[in-house]
């Protein structure tokens, strides 16, 4: 079977890290963003083969795209920071 998920990766300060808002638990970490890639796909392969082996209900895709969106805000302060 073959279905798409939609999977978050973010560069961190070791490398790249990895989840799937759709795919509860399910996380991966990577050196190179390729690596966490091939390793969150290899993650939610086995979650949902341990899920399909237990009998537990597999999670439908809910996702159908994800966008950057731009965001204008007031600078209220100077003292204010972007985390």
């Amino acid at each position: 079977m073959n279905v798409k998920y939609l999977t978050i990766i973010e560069k961190t300060s070791t490398g790249f890290s990895s989840y799937s808002p759709e795919v509860d638990g399910c996380v991966a970490i990577g050196a190179t963003k390729k690596e966490c890639e091939k390793n969150m796909r290899e993650a939610i392969q086995y979650h949902i083969e341990f899920m399909l082996e237990k009998g537990y209900a597999v999670p439908k895709p809910k996702s159908s795209a994800a966008e950057f969106i731009n965001v204008q805000f007031k600078k209220v302060n100077q003292t204010a920071a972007l985390l």
